[in-house]
């Protein structure tokens, strides 16, 4: 029972981030990088000097995005959106965007020097900026650096806090982590696989190293691979080429807006394990709030105490 761990997502403003840095059943927090605004450096250093300060037993991890299309400036027109992204990028148009994990959409019917994207309408919600999005055209292409000049200055504000692990997104392949080394060290990195290239990187590139290790982020990766049922052989593969892997979203999401967890959060959770998943991770919109986390970690004990002695 010892043997499995859960790690959870909070931003150290939190009200309830000090409880549960001092959660002995828990194993990791990751601090997502996307809660800070790109334009903010300064505040994001006094953000993560406060989590050092409120910092428990549990270790804290710094999620960089690497090379991740986010929304950096969106344009609201009456009758169709613009909006300016974090990376240059070609793709061949028109062609569909998908927003909200994948729960919206709209198509882009032009690109503007690389960053800038116009669309035909709109999607149905609101775009806000720092948001992800993702375009699955075969023809894209995401150019220039890796790292933009506000994640390498935010990579700086983690090491100048004191922080040593990290998680690098869109992982797609052994260059990326060299060059991620090359501003972390050999600080622990957790290797979010969220792609189709990313699971090509896990097929034939990734080896076991020290601190290194993979984690099936399968908030992105369900809405890239080609059909749903793929989530299925992708999560398998992950766990297969690395037994320290972690799964990580789309799990005990029942708990969210209700006191009673639906059976299959119990059935998703043996399955994982079964297949050899010892590491778990709670997504961003679970960890929102105090009372729906705190169900969810009872959820998780409830099933390490049930299940593996069953």
């Amino acid at each position: 029972m010892n043997n499995l761990e859960l790690l959870v997502t909070l931003w150290p403003k939190f009200p309830h981030f000090k409880r549960f840095a001092n959660d002995a059943r828990l194993s990791g927090i990751r601090i997502n990088s996307a809660a800070a605004k790109h334009e903010k450096g300064s505040t994001l250093k006094e953000e993560l000097l406060l989590a050092k300060k409120l910092e428990g037993p549990v270790p804290l991890y710094f999620d960089i995005k690497g090379r991740q299309l986010r929304v950096l400036e969106p344009y609201s027109h009456k009758d169709h959106l613009e909006l300016k992204i974090n990376h240059k990028i070609s793709v061949e148009t028109p062609t569909v965007v998908l927003f909200k994990a994948g729960t919206d959409r709209a198509l882009l019917k032009e690109v503007v020097n690389g960053d800038h994207l116009i669309f035909e309408g709109g999607p149905n919600y609101l775009v806000n900026d720092g948001e992800s999005l993702q375009i699955r055209n075969p023809s894209l292409n995401v150019q220039g650096p890796i790292f933009c000049d506000y994640e390498i200055e935010r990579i700086k504000n983690a090491r100048e806090a004191g922080l040593d692990r990290f998680a690098l997104s869109y992982v797609e392949n052994t260059k990326d982590i060299d060059e991620f080394r090359e501003y972390v060290g050999d600080s622990e990195i957790i290797a979010k696989i969220e792609s189709k290239k990313g699971l090509e990187y896990v097929a034939n590139e990734f080896k076991i190293t020290e601190n290194l290790s993979l984690l099936t982020a399968r908030g992105d990766l369900y809405v890239e691979v080609d059909k749903p049922h793929d989530i299925l052989a992708a999560t398998k593969l992950i766990i297969e080429k690395d037994p320290r892997a972690i799964v990580a979203s789309r799990m005990i999401l029942s708990v969210t807006n209700q006191p009673v967890p639906e059976c299959s959060d119990f059935c998703e959770l043996a399955w994982l394990y079964d297949i050899g998943y010892r590491r778990f991770m709670l997504c961003d919109g679970l960890c929102l709030k105090e009372e729906p986390l705190a169900r969810a970690i009872n959820v998780f004990e409830g099933f390490k105490s049930s299940y593996i002695n069953c």
